[in-house]
């Protein structure tokens, strides 16, 4: 598996998760295996194969979690030093030239990314055409609607 790269905070969001996962999750389905094998017959128990499920897909999760934190690559944005250009953990003022809105987004990892708080995937096509450009460069972005031009603004890394 290659290295995913993380921002400081998305990494910590995911170690959170995984301590959530371990300490309070596990041992509530662990009891509640242990709470349906205590009906009696496990072949017709809906709430122990429920809780059978759920046991697995925490399994899952803790173990996809434990493996992203091994391969990520933690970048610290305000330690940048890339002479202004679009780059993983930028922060992009952008004006969309058709709208003329202006809009702000920080280039993420895939499972940090979420437009409402506005981060963005470094695999998204909005990213792909941001990076290596700098303030005052025009991004051109083949979006499902049709193209889109985007002027950049400002390159921040906080």
């Amino acid at each position: 598996m290659s290295t995913i790269p993380l921002t400081v905070v998305g990494a910590a969001k995911l170690r959170a998760e995984l301590q959530e996962m371990k300490t309070v999750q596990r041992p509530a389905v662990i009891a509640a295996i242990a709470e349906a094998r205590a009906h009696g017959d496990l072949s017709e128990n809906a709430e122990y194969e429920a809780a059978k499920e759920r046991q697995g897909f925490i399994e899952g999760r803790i173990a996809e979690l434990e493996s992203k934190l091994s391969n990520a690559q933690i970048i610290d944005p305000a330690l940048l030093d890339a002479d202004g250009a679009c780059v993983f953990g930028a922060t992009i003022d952008l004006e969309d030239m058709a709208s003329e809105t202006v809009v702000t987004y920080q280039i993420v990892g895939d499972d940090e990314a979420d437009i409402k708080e506005g981060k963005i995937s470094i695999s998204s096509p909005i990213s792909r055409a941001l990076i290596g450009k700098y303030p005052g460069d025009v991004a051109e972005v083949l979006a499902p609607g049709g193209l889109r031009e985007y002027e950049i603004l400002d390159v921040k890394y906080v």
